[in-house]
């Protein structure tokens, strides 16, 4: 189980970015694109938005589990970038169906930490899933690999949240 300062590090990582790598699965064998994503309301699920135009789509939705990859920023300072704190997030996916209340709160919250993509609401081919989390790997550089349930991350991320002190 990863420490305090650790899952303090893992709910940073995620909570302050919006950009993540997603790894798939399709006919040809793995994809791995370049994503946003946003939390949903509660920290249980991360939200997709993706146009059925992309091959990342078209994989989820034959094979609904995906992983995203989200990592320290790496810098001048940085001497070796395998010292870069780094989260790995595998789960299930779902659509989110547009005439659900579920698409509404989801919408909600991805526009709030993503405004610029409101256009993309309005384009047919935009779909909105949610991932969730079944396992999360941290590394925190070497020998600091922990691995996290599912719902042990949605708890950390519901806590970072929350913190005032973050």
């Amino acid at each position: 189980m990863p420490s305090d300062e650790q899952l303090h590090l893992i709910a940073t990582l995620i909570l302050e970015q919006r950009w993540c790598a997603m790894a798939t699965r399709g006919r040809d064998g793995p994809l791995a694109s370049m994503v946003a994503y946003a939390l949903d309301d509660g920290a249980a699920g991360f939200l997709l938005h993706l146009s059925r135009l992309a091959p990342h789509t078209r994989n989820l939705l034959e094979h609904a589990s995906a992983s995203l990859v989200l990592t320290q920023v790496d810098g001048e300072d940085v001497d070796d970038p395998q010292t870069l704190a780094r989260v790995t997030i595998t789960g299930t996916v779902e659509v989110i169906a547009r005439d659900s209340n579920s698409y509404r709160s989801a919408r909600h919250a991805y526009l709030q930490r993503l405004p610029s993509s409101a256009q993309l609401f309005e384009f047919a081919d935009f779909m909105l899933f949610r991932l969730r989390p079944v396992e999360a790997r941290f590394v925190g550089g070497f020998a600091q690999a922990h691995k996290l349930g599912g719902d042990a991350l949605t708890t950390c991320l519901r806590d970072a949240a929350t913190d005032p002190l973050r």
